[in-house]
């Protein structure tokens, strides 16, 4: 069997993205959009994904999903394989950062934490697997975080311990579905421009960050839609259960 005929077309691929409405979300649809592929994106409201992207045509559907909520996942996952026929490849980028240190965080912050950066995670994977696995082919992307192997460079208990599970979680399904033409690797990026960094950290305490990454800058939304794009296409199928670092250089010291 010659290798191209060991996976659909781009053309022909449909791509899940969760927590597509902002951000690395929304940077990530675009990229896959602009790549060829066919986009479900999801996310508790899609106002601003499917305003940005409508040029984009019947090429993108915009789905309501709360990830943390497994009746959800599920049936917007049915509704976009009605739409679309099926799921090749999804990116689990849906997430919640609150800061607060080990003393602060409060049972709700660690248990809401977890629901949606953990538990939808494995809700999302564990509905769409079984259909890759079935055709042999698929591509599940996971975003971490620098925080999963340092406990990050604030005090982030809650959020960290959610990404070192997401890690973990990543190692699981690649060895369980590698067999099977299926792929599931991560994303670790340090800190990337987003909404969610400029509203939560102060402008001095960014400057301070930025001093400690040897690149001397932030991740780009670019940037970051860049690596799930390598990691989801069909040429990356040799690489599984791995975690690729998105850190300017940065070290854990």
């Amino acid at each position: 069997m010659a290798f191209n005929t060991l996976h659909p077309p781009i053309r022909d691929q449909v791509a899940l993205v969760t927590g597509a409405n902002a951000g690395m979300g929304l940077a990530t649809t675009r990229a896959l959009l602009e790549a060829g592929y066919r986009v479900a994106a999801t996310d508790l409201q899609t106002t601003q994904v499917a305003n940005a992207l409508a040029s984009y045509g019947d090429r993108l559907a915009c789905f309501t999903m709360d990830v943390s909520d497994q009746a959800q996942v599920h049936a917007a996952c049915d509704a976009i394989e009605a739409r679309f026929g099926r799921i090749d490849v999804c990116v689990n980028n849906a997430g919640f950062l609150q800061y607060a240190n080990c003393e602060q965080t409060t049972p709700e912050l660690w248990h809401k934490t977890l629901r949606i950066n953990l538990d939808g995670v494995f809700y999302v994977s564990q509905r769409v697997a079984p259909g890759m696995k079935s055709r042999g082919f698929g591509r599940i992307v996971n975003v971490s975080s620098y925080g999963a192997k340092t406990g990050g460079l604030s005090p982030l208990p809650a959020y960290a311990a959610s990404k070192g599970g997401v890690t973990s979680l990543t190692f699981s399904f690649a060895r369980e579905y590698a067999p099977f033409g299926v792929t599931c690797n991560a994303v670790a990026p340090t800190f990337v421009k987003t909404q969610m960094l400029t509203e939560q950290v102060s402008a001095e305490r960014q400057a301070e960050l930025r001093l400690k990454i040897p690149v001397g800058r932030f991740c780009e939304l670019e940037e970051f839609a860049h690596c799930v794009l390598f990691l989801a296409h069909p040429m990356s199928g040799f690489i599984t259960g791995e975690v690729l670092d998105l850190n300017g250089g940065l070290q854990f010291d």
